[in-house]
């Protein structure tokens, strides 16, 4: 049944659990970012987890039989590296997030994107 799990599929249960759990969104990390005066260390602690989270989520989904998405392939993915890959999603396709977005949407996608799967 799940061997053939559409990607979209995933997402969309991706962003379902993001919603039952209350993911921040583009607008509240942002907010967090400006407002607090350790915001920016804050924020990029968010994001290492957000980034772990999906592997893990991606991970288990692959587990019960949904098509891979990212594929490190062995290839370096280290904490530092997730405030940039988060921002470089955000400029590559800034048309496509809305700020009520959650951000989980976005490290998806920019994970997807530099770790495809060939």
């Amino acid at each position: 049944m799940f061997r053939r799990l559409p990607l979209a599929l995933c997402m969309a249960f991706a962003l379902g659990l993001a919603q039952s759990a209350q993911a921040m969104s583009l607008r509240e990390l942002r907010a967090l970012e400006k407002n607090d005066p350790q915001g920016d260390v804050y924020a990029l602690y968010y994001l290492v987890g957000l980034m772990e989270g999906t592997l893990e989520f991606h991970a288990n989904a692959v587990r019960m039989g949904a098509a891979p998405s990212i594929c490190l392939l062995g290839r370096r993915l280290e904490p530092r590296m997730a405030g940039e890959l988060f921002d470089t999603e955000l400029r590559r396709r800034a048309e496509l997030y809305e700020v009520d977005m959650p951000a989980q949407l976005v490290m998806a996608n920019a994970l997807a994107t530099v770790y495809p799967c060939n």
